[in-house]
């Protein structure tokens, strides 16, 4: 049975499970290369984890400005809108594959806030 997303060992186990599949999306893998090196990655999980801590738990462990990597990232691997579908569609099915409950379903709807405001912004980029 499964359970509710309960603390940052929860939100690790989700974000590892979702950067594996990014990584072998065929649609979205070229934008997690420079995540090949474990160090790397590692130290990217941990951030996503503060990330996911503070937007769940409201833990007030994440400080930075989520926006700016993927402003630069645009600037040489720009997104489109097939990228943020499918991004939030194995977000989702990562969720729904560890987790149900109440933060299990407030992790997707933030997903979807987070992958709509970030597509806004970076079209009205190349305005």
């Amino acid at each position: 049975m499964k359970t509710d997303i309960q603390s940052r060992e929860d939100i690790y186990l989700l974000v590892k499970a979702f950067y594996v599949k990014l990584m072998k999306d065929e649609l979205l893998s070229h934008f997690f290369e420079d995540f090949s090196n474990p160090e790397l990655l590692e130290t990217h999980l941990q951030t996503l984890v503060n990330f996911w801590d503070n937007i769940l738990f409201y833990s007030g462990g994440y400080r930075k400005n989520a926006m700016e990597p993927h402003l630069k990232l645009q600037q040489t691997k720009p997104f489109n809108s097939n990228h943020f579908k499918r991004w939030l569609s194995i977000f989702n099915s990562t969720v729904d594959e560890l987790f149900e409950g109440e933060i299990a379903h407030a992790a997707k709807t933030r997903a979807l806030s987070i992958a709509t405001v970030m597509e806004i912004k970076i079209k009205n980029l190349n305005k």
